[in-house]
């Protein structure tokens, strides 16, 4: 999952924040944050494991595979942020993407000076909330791609995405659900 399901399958701010940073910290400064913090980054690995380990995420794969090989669940974990922002109410979407920037502004002594940098062009262009756009999911497919080292700028992966909207819809739908529960579940062992 991408940025909008990690904030969006929290319960607590300090939880937004260790889901955020997981991904931008090494495995032995985990202990170095309070506890609120390491269960998000604890959250963000279970999301993770049970996501890659899933049947629909397996089959999701295959629509960008052939394009983008190993990277293609990167691209499915996009696309899927993308299903997440229509589901949910405009006003709900705008509020949570505000509540998360407030909090990790908030907790901004915790983030890596990299990730502050992230955080502003996201907040500025308000990328959480935009992700319910297809320009907006296109901008985040780029941006995998920009990342990417061994995967040429100009592949046509948000075409791809365009022409397989439904089929990734149905895998969304069946998926979300599940990882939702999962994710409840190990919430409440915290």
């Amino acid at each position: 999952m991408n940025f909008l399901a990690h904030s969006y399958l929290t319960f607590s701010d300090e939880q937004i924040v260790g889901q955020f940073l997981e991904d931008f910290i090494r495995n032995s400064e985990r202990y170095s944050f309070p506890e609120k913090i390491q269960q998000g980054i604890t959250l963000h690995r279970e999301i993770d494991t049970f996501t890659d380990a899933h049947p629909e995420i397996s089959e999701a794969k295959k629509i960008f595979s052939p394009l983008v090989r190993l990277y293609s669940g990167a691209f499915v974990d996009v696309a899927f942020d993308y299903f997440l922002a229509n589901s949910l109410p405009d006003d709900v979407l705008f509020n949570h993407s505000q509540k998360v920037y407030r909090i990790l502004w908030k907790h901004e002594k915790y983030l890596p000076a990299n990730f502050i940098l992230m955080l502003e062009r996201m907040e500025k262009d308000n990328w959480l909330y935009n992700y319910k756009e297809d320009w907006g999911i296109k901008f985040s497919i780029q941006n995998v791609l920009n990342k990417a080292k061994y995967l040429d700028k100009n592949l046509a992966v948000f075409e791809v995405f365009m022409n397989n909207k439904p089929r990734l819809q149905n895998h969304f739908d069946i998926f979300f659900p599940e990882l939702l529960e999962h994710v409840t579940k190990i919430n409440s062992e915290f």
